[in-house]
């Protein structure tokens, strides 16, 4: 028999409710169908039909979580209320409290860009605290886009004095030569989630002055090569597809007062060999290095549509019963 309970909400602003349901009371159907209950608001109150006690404790829970982060101005959207309920489930709703107190940086419009779950937020004290950080994780994730627009914030802030954004060309290889074009013609279509980033926060105009000065430079991960990089930011995209000697050549590029961050998704190494990933043979390596720090990122931390969501845990379910055989399968 279902039991009935009901959230006073009366000290808070009509606004913030509506917002809250969400358009056509979208989101209240997320958590309908997240706990499969009946969820109505009535005047100043949210009443819940539920059998078990346990999920009426978890939806209030999720309720007061997204209140909280509109307080914080935050415009809530479906995948925040969806996020919400998949940690009210795993117990770690709590986790999120402060996931969107700091900003990673703004963009050009003035809209404050944050940390949109745990794993992302992590990512960023990661990046603030570690000169050099790996952020592994499943694709949609975010790492790339955070860590490149923590890159421009500290642009903005003369923090550091240049943007190094770089990544294995083609996968599995740099073969660049039967391309058409100059270099940055051959390069610019596998960097294009690095541009998005860039464009947000810097805006399309400024993106291509820094280009031109050289402020920021965007190269295929062989020309690091022979080189040491100082004041600057350089992020390594692609990492799962380096070979392990191209991971070395690159860590070793790192000049005095720079930061570094690494990012791959070891589900899309495209190499012939999965187990000769650089990136592999690196969080194996390095791991327990002070200064050095790991991040893993997972389905939960998908920013993308929820089914890209549902698909990648597919996928990871599927996986699971490879075992190491699977690394080594290719």
């Amino acid at each position: 028999m279902d039991r009935k309970y009901t959230i006073e909400v009366s000290d808070k602003d009509m606004n913030q409710i509506v917002k809250l349901c969400g358009p056509n009371d979208k989101h209240l159907d997320v958590i309908r169908e997240a706990f499969t209950c009946q969820l109505t608001l009535r005047d100043n109150q949210f009443v819940i039909l539920c059998e078990q006690e346990d999920t009426i404790n978890k939806i209030k829970e999720v309720l007061q979580a997204l209140f909280d982060m509109m307080d914080q101005h935050i415009d809530l959207s479906e995948r925040d209320v969806d996020y919400c309920c998949r940690l009210a489930k795993l117990g770690k709703i709590k986790e999120i409290g402060n996931t969107y107190q700091q900003p990673v940086g703004k963009t050009i419009n003035g809209k404050m860009i944050y940390p949109k779950t745990i794993g992302q937020r992590q990512l960023l004290q990661a990046m603030r605290h570690a000169e050099i950080v790996f952020a592994t994780g499943v694709a949609g994730t975010g790492k790339t886009y955070l860590a490149v627009v923590y890159a421009a914030n500290l642009l903005k802030k003369g923090e550091i004095k240049k943007i190094i954004l770089t990544r294995p060309a083609v996968e599995a290889g740099e073969n660049l030569g039967f391309l058409p074009g100059d270099l940055k013609e051959k390069v610019d279509p596998y960097l294009r989630p690095l541009y998005d980033a860039l464009y947000d926060t810097l805006g399309n105009e400024q993106v291509e002055k820094l280009l031109e000065k050289e402020v920021i430079e965007i190269a295929p991960l062989a020309y690091m090569r022979g080189r040491t990089l100082d004041n600057a930011f350089i992020i390594l995209d692609e990492a799962q597809n380096t070979t392990r000697a191209q991971m070395k050549m690159f860590l070793t590029r790192m000049g005095f007062h720079s930061r570094i961050v690494i990012t791959g998704d070891v589900t899309q190494i495209d190499l012939i060999k999965k187990r000769d990933s650089g990136l592999l043979n690196a969080k194996q390596l390095l791991y327990g290095i002070e200064g050095i720090s790991f991040v893993e990122l997972t389905s939960l931390d998908v920013v993308r549509h929820p089914l890209v969501q549902k698909i990648i845990e597919r996928y990871e379910k599927e996986e699971e019963g490879y075992g190491e055989d699977f690394i080594n399968r290719r």
